[in-house]
């Protein structure tokens, strides 16, 4: 089994120091196999004994040798495509692969999801007088994606993938102003000084991101996913279907607070965009039945 999915299928087996060791591997494989005991031991807040057990656990000889299979574990899967496709895999194999992981990943961001923290996140979003969704490479595709689903809820919405008109909308920030930074790494330095520049003008920062990262220190509240795709080295694909999947979860929890009347501001926008599509009846070119 790779070395990722067997940590990932012993999660629930795992001590509570233990697990803060795994969950610290699969936030960054590449970062711990370069990481030496002590720097890994310290990012967990345990001790290095910890770190030498969890291995053993993972039927390793020590934690020279788990660095080895974790290695080669990255090494397994194509680079800067996906770490579970091969080389060699037909379009069944690589298609069921992807599948088949952006499900078990899905469930795992599910499980780990911090209730508090999305209720806390739903109460600021729906307190703020103007929202901002900000994201840079693949991470501005969910930001725009949000702003989609924000825009209809009768609050300001702000979004661009422009760095230079990013800095000038945190520039311009106060107070209730809700800033959302999207990034799964969290290390990306153009997010966290947005962040730093946005609390600096008393506005709110809102970040969805991965633990212990920059960007989760920076913030005011971050929901955390903690996927294991490293994106230094493979196609970001789970981490922006988790990252699309929150934003579901936020603007749902938005709709729901706002209650009934404001469902039936949103019934009257469905009904308005109606005259601009096909009716769902209309046959199309080439269609016999």
């Amino acid at each position: 089994m790779n070395m990722l999915d067997k940590i990932q299928s012993q999660l629930e087996h795992l001590s509570k120091s233990e697990r803060k060791v795994a969950e610290v591997i699969l936030a960054s494989p590449s970062g711990a196999m370069h990481s030496s005991i002590a720097t890994l031991a310290s990012e967990a807040g345990v001790s290095e004994p910890t770190v030498n057990r969890f291995c053993r656990r993972l039927e390793t000889r020590g934690f020279p040798d788990f660095k080895l299979h974790l290695a080669q574990s990255l090494a397994s899967g194509t680079p800067y495509v996906n770490r579970n496709v091969d080389e060699d895999d037909t379009v069944e194999g690589y298609t069921a692969k992807i599948f088949e992981s952006a499900m078990a990943n899905l469930d795992h961001v599910r499980q780990q999801l911090d209730m508090q923290a999305v209720n806390r996140a739903v109460d600021l979003l729906t307190q703020a007088k103007r929202i901002a969704f900000f994201g840079l490479g693949s991470s501005a595709a969910v930001a725009h994606d949000a702003m989609n689903k924000f825009f209809r809820f009768n609050v300001p919405v702000i979004y661009s993938d422009d760095i230079v008109v990013q800095r000038m909308s945190c520039m311009n920030c106060s107070e209730n102003d809700v800033v959302v930074l999207i990034s799964h790494t969290g290390r990306t330095k153009n997010l966290v000084e947005l962040a730093q520049l946005a609390r600096e003008n008393d506005a709110i920062v809102l970040s969805i991101t991965t633990s212990g990262s920059p960007l989760s220190w920076e913030s005011t509240l971050a929901i955390l996913l903690d996927v294991p795709e490293d994106t230094d080295i493979y196609m970001p694909m789970v981490s922006r279907l988790a990252q699309l999947t929150v934003i579901d979860v936020l603007a749902t929890g938005f709709i729901l607070r706002r209650g009934a009347k404001f469902r039936d501001n949103l019934k009257r926008v469905k009904e308005a965009l109606k005259e601009s599509r096909f009716d769902k009846g209309l046959m199309v070119p080439g269609d016999q039945h």
